[in-house]
């Protein structure tokens, strides 16, 4: 049961999503030869295949994406694209369901060479979902006829197959999971199953590591001969120059330790056993996706054991190595995880992708334990760490999100790895779906979005002003009059004190928030989010108003954290602020220091569309101006920091 975004901040941005983002990503694929790839591999068309390896899954992400949203908004332009694409699959499939054009069309015959390096998985993983998405939103079997096959073949090749034989990039894992719960075909949860069972067990990975890397290098001379030939032949062919991307300050060692990543089996999170990888290591989205996975497995199969790894591993990020916005991923040339404390804002990577897996990843715990920081946490990193990734336009986007921002770093229409702008639009799109959940005795409300949500014990309508205030009024509608238990989130960044709760106009007592005993390395602790149950017979129309006082709050890193003394984050509500240079013209932000006691927050309906920015002085008596660090970049080339002397 997905509820329905009515009004307000988010529904705003799934306007622009749906009427702008989406057509704008198609337009950028057409442009950029990721779809005419599929064209030629169909045999339609004549021509030289365009970009990496792994270009397939940003057209398939893409048509996730538009089914999501085809649900929401109808539009026969977005119908006939996605009609006209999955036709074109259909066409470019091979018989026994394979389908990656990159060997397709330059090494015919060859498949699954390079598991940890070239994706093929990775890109059959996006497919299925897409087919899942397309049929769980138009009720239509053609795109999920062609994900099965495509899952069939993957099943009879992989199936029983030892350990050499999982993905470098996890993903298939969570689409053949998503697969089998609208299948229930028991061989689609067994191979998923097996994909993560048997990572980490290969005594000689490192040696294949090797051997794949000079497998890759070789191709991949191969194909720029056979282009170098094909221009030669085709004088009008004009190959299409993928845009470069954004700068990324890189320690001094960072090759050397990519080296020693890949070859310990880290980078690919290949090191140990799943059960006994307890601390979040290499590539970030590869990452979250694994633990996503784990985590739909541990609830799909009722499987127990694998859940203490997984706290562990989330504790262990949350603790020593989040960023502030909830971001993940401190090291640019692993696009990963470094050590603990290991945070330094301006080599933050913080690639978009690797937020919204984590997000996707609280999701499942919280569904998995019940436990309310897991969507504390879902929460700051939609507000922050991923809302950052995508503009205001919706044809402008961040790849990797620095916490400080020197130059360098722009919104761009497109990237030569365009993986962030469709993961955002299908999350953006299907963001219903993580706003309740409920069971035959009570509901849970994990975000306050305004939103309509039938979840059979009753109806929920929610009102809500976040995060620009405060203010949420929740309306339910038992389908009987009958008791059940509606459990309100109360979210980390407003004390117990600071929140006020009526039920149909009698407050109701809310107890203090207990401190916890360790800080967290970015001064943000999502373990204090929890869980207020209100237990009564309800009645139509019954009306709970939650009020969150939003005052300004300075978080400050732990002392390990190198660089922060001094320094504070500019929080409030679920918000992370910033320092942008183009408010703060002729001030150097990176020098200036804050007199805290002079922050105060300020409604200002033009600025960015409407926003609460926070002003305040420096010591010398001039004017400092935050806003929200998910609209820094906006306004074309500029500065920004999001830690300031305090």
């Amino acid at each position: 049961m997905i509820s329905k975004i009515t009004s307000g901040f988010w529904h705003e941005r799934l306007e622009v999503n749906a009427q702008r983002a989406i057509f704008h990503q198609w337009e950028q694929l057409e442009g950029s030869g990721c779809i005419e790839n599929f064209r030629i591999a169909a045999g339609d068309v004549d021509g030289f295949r365009e970009g990496w390896f792994f270009a397939d899954s940003d057209a398939y992400k893409w048509l996730d994406a538009a089914s999501r949203i085809y649900a929401s908004h109808p539009s026969p332009q977005l119908a006939t694209v996605m009609d006209e694409f999955t036709a074109l699959l259909a066409r470019a499939q091979q018989p026994d369901g394979y389908i990656f054009t990159y060997n397709q069309i330059h090494f015919p015959g060859t498949r699954w060479v390079n598991l940890q390096i070239e994706h093929e998985l990775y890109c059959h993983g996006h497919l299925i979902e897409a087919g899942v998405s397309h049929f769980e939103n138009t009720g239509r079997t053609d795109l999920l006829d062609i994900a099965r096959r495509a899952a069939d073949r993957i099943v009879e090749d992989f199936l029983g197959k030892g350990t050499g034989h999982t993905p470098g990039h996890e993903e298939i894992e969570i689409a053949l999971l998503r697969l089998y719960k609208i299948t229930n075909h028991k061989p689609y949860l067994e191979m998923a199953r097996q994909f993560i069972e048997q990572r980490g067990r290969d005594p000689l990975f490192a040696l294949s590591i090797i051997r794949q890397n000079s497998s890759v290098d070789s191709r991949g001379k191969y194909v720029q001969q056979k282009k170098l030939e094909y221009i030669f032949t085709h004088p009008n062919f004009k190959p299409f120059q993928l845009p470069l991307g954004n700068a990324a300050k890189k320690p001094g060692n960072t090759t050397l330790r990519w080296y020693a990543s890949a070859l310990s089996g880290k980078y690919f999170q290949q090191h140990a056993p799943v059960r006994k990888q307890v601390v979040p290591v290499g590539h970030s989205v590869r990452f979250g996706y694994l633990e996503t996975a784990i985590s739909m497995l541990a609830r799909e199969s009722s499987d127990k054991t694998f859940i203490p790894a997984l706290e562990k591993t989330w504790e262990c990020m949350v603790m020593h190595r989040m960023y502030v916005t909830g971001g993940i991923g401190s090291l640019p040339g692993l696009e990963g995880f470094g050590n603990d404390y290991e945070l330094d804002p301006d080599y933050a990577y913080a690639e978009t992708c690797a937020a919204l897996a984590s997000m996707f990843w609280n999701w499942e715990m919280a569904q998995l334990t019940g436990e309310a920081k897991y969507s504390d946490l879902f929460e700051w990193q939609l507000y922050n760490a991923a809302a950052v990734g995508m503009g205001l336009d919706g044809t402008s986007y961040l790849y990797n999100n620095p916490l400080t921002c020197r130059g360098g770093v722009s919104r761009k229409p497109w990237y030569a790895v365009p993986c962030c702008p469709s993961n955002l639009s299908r999350t953006w799109a299907d963001l219903g779906k993580y706003i309740y959940s409920s069971s035959e005795n009570e509901i849970f409300i994990h975000q306050y979005i305004s939103s309509e949500y039938d979840g059979g014990i009753a109806t929920i309508k929610i009102n809500s002003e976040l995060p620009w205030a405060g203010k949420v009024k929740i309306v339910v509608t038992p389908s009987t009059p009958n008791q059940f238990s509606l459990n309100l989130r109360l979210p980390s960044w407003c004390d117990g004190a600071e929140t006020h709760i009526t039920c149909n106009g009698e407050l109701l007592s809310v107890s203090p928030l207990s401190q916890q005993s360790e800080m967290t390395a970015s001064g943000y602790d999502p373990r204090d989010g929890r869980w207020y149950p209100i237990h009564r017979s309800w009645k139509s129309g019954d009306v709970i108003e939650l009020e969150f006082e939003m005052p300004i709050r300075l978080r400050r890193a732990h002392r390990k954290v190198k660089g922060h003394q001094g320094k504070v984050a500019v929080t409030r509500g679920p918000l992370v602020y910033c320092l942008e240079s183009v408010d703060n013209l002729e001030m150097d932000i990176f020098g200036s220091t804050i007199e805290t006691e002079s922050l105060e927050s300020v409604l200002d309906t033009n600025l960015l569309g409407g926003i609460v920015k926070i002003i305040g002085q420096t010591k010398t008596g001039k004017l400092l101006t935050f806003i929200p660090y998910n609209l820094w970049g906006n306004r074309g080339e500029s500065t920004m920091t999001a830690w300031v002397n305090e």
